[in-house]
């Protein structure tokens, strides 16, 4: 399906959903197809639903978004520069699909505020807004196709929202930059899980970052590694700013 094919919007005048109908086409430029996939991409597990006694949230949609925009992505670059070498693609696509950079999209897209999550934000996860974005790039395939899917990231994402020069020169998986900088300086590097917050689907794991025995910090996130990527991203941020 091409992007300039468009649905009729006179039924969604009389949609309960028509918000989201219009959200979306106001953001991206398209209409959805099947309304509902986007309504459970941004229900976050903090307002999950039980159904067949199962808990229905946006992480099966996460899931199969993030392995749709990382193919996407991949083909991007692999197009975008035809002469550099896996390790340099790899590099790339890591940061144009990263935690940090996917909840910054999403924040600046605004589907953040599409979100549905439980009214105490504070308790869950920083990296909500990335989720919501996974999640969204999952149901867009399912509704749309991957074709439509790769346009819509390429043009109206990629293309209008990242400056891809500017991303190739910051630097990319923090944590073995940090584990690096400590290694070529002499100094110890450790990650540890200081507590963990909640149970089942809401519980979180709080990760401290100490160099020599200092603490540089503290990120909490629903997995170790999610938790770990964050805090190593500030973490080398700061290492940058004091050397």
């Amino acid at each position: 399906m091409g992007l300039k094919k468009k649905i009729k919007p006179v039924k969604f005048y009389f949609s309960q959903h028509k918000s989201l109908y219009h959200a979306i086409k106001n953001i991206f430029g398209f209409y959805p197809g099947n309304i509902f996939l986007y309504k459970l991409a941004f229900r976050h597990k903090s307002v999950a639903q039980k159904q067949h006694g199962t808990l229905i949230s946006n992480e099966r949609l996460e899931y199969l978004g993030d392995a749709i925009l990382g193919a996407v992505v991949a083909e991007f670059l692999f197009k975008l520069y035809p002469y550099e070498d896996e390790g340099f693609l790899t590099d790339m696509r890591s940061k144009l699909v990263s935690r940090v950079q996917l909840n910054k999209l999403s924040a600046k897209l605004g589907l953040d505020r599409l979100v549905q999550i439980n009214a105490s934000k504070s308790q869950y996860s920083k990296s909500y807004k990335g989720d919501a974005f996974e999640a969204f790039i999952g149901a867009l395939y399912l509704d749309k196709g991957f074709d439509f899917t790769s346009q819509i990231v390429v043009k109206h994402i990629i293309k209008v929202h990242l400056d891809i020069e500017e991303i190739r020169k910051t630097e990319g998986n923090f944590k073995s930059r940090v584990i690096e900088w400590g290694q070529k300086n002499k100094k110890s590097v450790v990650f540890k899980v200081i507590d963990e917050k909640g149970q089942g689907q809401k519980k979180q794991y709080v990760v401290e970052i100490f160099i020599d025995n200092k603490s540089y910090g503290t990120e909490q996130d629903y997995s170790i590694k999610g938790a770990e990527k964050i805090l190593s991203e500030k973490t080398w941020s700061k290492l940058k700013n004091n050397s």
